[in-house]
């Protein structure tokens, strides 16, 4: 694994921008909280401190990241740790109501256990009975690589996790209870991706980061291919209704630009000339009521600062309508994870 060292506070203020539409307001569908990953911490106070850096983010959805897991428990009910600590800190973010608001969880749990339904229903209402409403889902990614040695983040998925038929039958059983399951993998898993979304059509599945299109190790110089390739896979994948998109998290340094390793952090510009035609070719297919804008914070904080990044958004989508804006900023994520309307 490429070891990484988050870079300070200071070095991503080196790109100053004006905030572009600074009153559109925005849920920011994916981020994560977390102790001593790239050797930073990343909680409340510092996902407040870029929240507050001028775009109008109303609310939040947490991801898990296998962070604050009670490790004096068996393996199945580790996670429950993290959901514990994060339902905290959404209580905390709610007292100071001005701030954008943490009103969403999707937890970790293990869906091959659903060859026992039972059992595994068990350890989602355990989730359900520490976060109340704001348990909305499950992410087991699926990320695996041949060669994790070549990249900063590798995923820990079990081989082959998507063609599992407990798995499935896991992911059945979220669709059965109003779950929805979150993902994230890489390019050359959207085709066991697409069979897994054709195989179980009452379940919402959201795949974050485009299915990452990887840019390190062997697959360094390949882009053009890669791509070519991917754009049939999404095209596939937009014929099941069920599936939904998270356009974002291209900027982490599997994605292979490079940003995290330089004297300045990128542009919006910069991310705008270097990935528009993974977001226009994503939204062309899925159109904007599937689609929603995310930060995948602090990991693209690797690269890009908090304000830019949701300035490049919006420069992308600078030629939609109203309306599509209004789904990819906020009401794709507000419909999915069943949100509040902020006038509650």
């Amino acid at each position: 694994m490429t070891q990484v060292i988050a870079r300070n506070a200071e070095w991503l203020q080196q790109v100053q921008e004006d905030i572009i539409d600074p009153h559109r307001p925005i849920i920011d569908p994916h981020h994560h909280l977390w102790r001593k990953r790239f050797n930073q911490d990343y909680l409340l106070a510092d996902l407040w401190a870029d929240t507050d850096t001028g775009h109008n983010i109303k609310q939040t959805v947490f991801i898990e990241c296998r962070a604050f897991y009670d490790k004096e428990v068996e393996s199945h009910l580790q996670s429950l740790g993290e959901t514990r600590v994060i339902t905290d800190i959404a209580r905390q973010s709610h007292r100071q109501p001005e701030k954008a608001q943490l009103n969403a969880i999707v937890a970790n749990a293990d869906l091959r256990l659903g060859d026992d339904p039972g059992f595994l229903r068990s350890v989602l209402e355990a989730h359900q009975q520490i976060a109340g409403d704001l348990f909305k889902g499950i992410r087991q990614a699926g990320a695996r690589d041949p060669r994790p040695e070549d990249l900063v983040i590798p995923g820990p998925a079990p081989a082959y996790l998507y063609g599992q038929e407990n798995f499935r039958q896991g992911l059945k059983l979220l669709g059965t209870m109003g779950l929805t399951y979150d993902t994230w993998h890489y390019h050359h898993q959207n085709e066991d991706f697409c069979d897994l979304a054709e195989a179980v059509p009452d379940t919402t599945l959201i795949l974050d980061h485009f299915g990452t299109p990887l840019g390190v190790g062997v697959y360094r110089g390949s882009r053009d291919a890669i791509f070519t390739q991917w754009k049939q896979d999404m095209r596939r994948l937009a014929r099941c209704p069920n599936v939904y998109v998270k356009l974002g998290g291209l900027a982490m340094p599997d994605n292979g630009y490079d940003w995290h390793t330089r004297d300045r952090p990128a542009s919006s510009d910069e991310l705008v000339s270097a990935q528009k035609p993974y977001y226009m070719h994503m939204i062309e297919c899925f159109g904007p009521e599937r689609c929603m804008f995310e930060s995948n914070f602090p990991v693209d904080r690797l690269s890009i600062s908090y304000p830019v990044v949701w300035n490049a958004f919006k420069k992308l989508s600078a030629d939609f309508s109203e309306t599509e804006k209004h789904a990819m900023f906020y009401g794709t994520a507000a419909r999915l994870y069943h949100l509040p309307d902020p006038k509650d």
